[in-house]
This record gives C-alpha cells, structure tokens and sequence, in this order.
C-alpha cells in the first residue's frame, strides 16, 4: 500500500509537502473547518498530536470549506485561528475539496480506500477522519461525531501492533 505516499498537498504556508515523507507514520488525516459546530474537535486532535506524535502519529488537517460554507478564510486567517483559539502545532494544509469533480486525489484515494456507511464515499460533514497505518493502509474512517478521544484507543493499539512488526 504504497499509493498514499506519491500523493502531495501545500501547506497553510503555501509549501508543497510529499507525502513520503510520512513513510512509517501513523496518520490521522481530518478534513476540518473553523466556523462549524465540530470545530472545538480541534483541541482533541491537538491533544492526540500531542499525546503520540512522539511515538509517530501525525494528524494532518485538511480545511475544507464544502459543508455550510464554514471554512471560508485564507490559509492566514485558518492558521492564526487554529493557533490561537486551539493551539493547532500539527500541520494543517490549503484549503481544498474532498468531495466531487476537483476532490483533491488524496481524498479520492481515502474515500476509495474505506468507504462510509452503506460503501458511500462521498465526505458526509467536516471531521470526518482517516486512520492510516505505518505501511500506507486506510485502517478505519470515523464519522464526523465521533471525537477524537474516541480514536485514542485504536491509535495506541495500531502504534502498538506496528512497533511490534
């Protein structure tokens, strides 16, 4: 499951980031907004950053500004949000779609890889997370409800079984 690592996306800052560089990484890949009612999910993904990046979790918001219109800043005032209201000190990226003709092709692949409820792909609402293993493999996809102390458990047993291989 190599597919995920020739994908690429630019950051808030506008740098264009591999995704090779991830290679080995457990990801938690999170289409986010700042004026949705999922938005104070922010500080349990931080907390998870926090928490684990340590032992190779990287979570990796993706604003999208699709649902309600509820991301519609420039990446500036996205990350001076992030930051200031939540302490975001993970890597956040441009905004970009995740849903019809101009999906951004890592969301085509995620939606592929683990479709939602039902086998649809389509991204239901902001918040949706993609839990990745270290080789590259989709493991699960969270709905937009479920908090991000909720994963905490399947991110400790996924670093586990792949520190163990």
């Amino acid at each position: 499951m190599t597919e995920l690592y020739k994908f690429s996306a630019r950051s808030l800052s506008g740098e264009q980031i591999g995704f090779e560089q991830y290679r080995g990484q457990v990801l938690l890949v999170v289409n986010t907004a700042s004026a949705c009612g999922f938005t104070p999910q922010f500080t349990g993904l931080q907390a998870l950053h926090e928490q684990f990046s340590e032992r190779g979790l990287r979570v990796l918001g993706f604003p999208c500004n699709q649902f309600g219109r509820q991301e519609p800043g420039s990446s500036e005032t996205i990350g001076t949000f992030c930051q200031r209201n939540y302490g975001v000190s993970f890597a956040m990226f441009e905004k970009i779609e995740v849903n019809g003709d101009n999906a951004h092709p890592l969301y085509r692949y995620l939606k592929a890889e683990h479709p939602g409820l039902l086998g649809l792909e389509g991204i239901k609402w902001n918040f949706t997370k993609f839990l990745i293993d270290r080789k590259g493999k989709v493991v699960k996809r969270y709905a937009p409800t479920t908090k991000p102390e909720a994963i905490s458990a399947d991110i400790e047993a996924l670093l586990k079984a792949d520190a163990a291989s």
